[in-house]
């Protein structure tokens, strides 16, 4: 009998829904039936690769704590959504009975727990990406948690095993979402993929396009969303972004790749891809050094789709 999977990913930014969208379609093509969950702003991309998703009850850490916010945003809004989030997913699995949970969800981690349901965590977070100490302590929280309840904990990373991977993680290739159409896109100089927390783009593209490059900037008045951004990766001779999923994406595309972080996860991951020295990715923090490095980027990367080797990993638990 083929199994039914539940694959659940974390609300904040459309990344980690197309990670797990990866992970799902490649669970599908393994024969297995999957039910999504998330919300947030994922949840349009997961309706463009044609699934619907359960929507329970959306937290945003990052933005009332490092965004503007403060603690007492925290305490007083994320802490309550969470315990609200924790609860509709516990009734979800209640419902669904999967045979499994995949997830990068910390909140669906603590249902499979409660509920009993097995769980496969897929997620590349470490507290030594974090400066703040309540935020380092609140991931080692969380990770410790997730790797004494999970079957296996999946830990997808450009970077080769290193002394800031939790302790006890299986790492896997970085995950990308394929796209499902023959999608085809024109070559063009530079992608420029902004994460929620972004800053100055206008003048970054302004100064690439001042400079001779043909730009593309997702997000913009020209931008139409797309399925999957791995056609214009593919297309691109360097891409420009913050967030860690198209850091893997640029990955899988073999695409060079300028990181410009701006949160403390984003700043994290960029230390430990330097500090390895990943052929591929430069890390640079102002619009004059990204321009500089956009004229000479870094050799290419190249690395397998992870979301094969861990939906065989996952078939192969169950």
């Amino acid at each position: 009998m083929d199994p039914e999977v539940a694959v659940a990913h974390y609300p904040e930014g459309a990344g980690h829904a197309t990670r797990m969208l990866a992970v799902a379609k490649a669970l599908e093509a393994r024969g297995a039936t999957v039910r999504l969950a998330g919300g947030g702003p994922g949840k349009r991309f997961v309706e463009l690769n044609g699934y619907e998703e359960y929507v329970p009850a959306v937290v945003d850490y990052i933005g009332d704590y490092q965004d503007g916010g403060n603690l007492f945003r925290v305490i007083t809004h994320s802490v309550p959504m969470s315990g609200k989030r924790v609860y509709d997913y516990v009734q979800w699995l209640r419902r669904t009975e999967p045979d499994a949970l995949v997830t990068d969800d910390m909140f669906a981690a603590m249902a499979a727990t409660l509920t009993g349901t097995d769980l496969h965590v897929l997620t590349h977070n470490s507290p030594h990406f974090y400066e703040a100490a309540v935020e380092e302590w609140f991931t080692w929280l969380l990770t410790k948690h997730q790797l004494y309840e999970s079957e296996q904990f999946l830990y997808p990373a450009v970077w080769p095993a290193c002394d800031d991977d939790p302790e006890g993680v299986t790492h896997v290739p970085p995950v990308a979402l394929e796209c499902d159409d023959d999608r085809t896109v024109e070559p063009f100089d530079v992608l420029v993929v902004p994460s929620h927390y972004s800053d100055d783009l206008d003048r970054l593209v302004a100064g690439l396009r001042d400079d001779g490059h043909s730009v593309t900037e997702v997000g913009d008045d020209d931008w139409e969303t797309v399925p999957a951004m791995l056609p214009h990766l593919e297309a691109a001779d360097v891409v420009v972004c913050s967030g860690y999923s198209t850091v893997m994406e640029a990955a899988v595309a073999g695409t060079p790749c300028i990181i410009w972080p701006f949160t403390d996860e984003q700043r994290g991951v960029g230390r430990v891809i330097q500090e390895a020295g990943v052929t591929g990715f430069q890390i640079e923090h102002s619009v004059p050094h990204i321009r500089r490095a956009v004229a000479n980027p870094p050799d290419p990367p190249s690395f397998e789709n992870g979301a094969e080797v861990a939906a065989d990993a996952i078939v192969d638990a169950l």
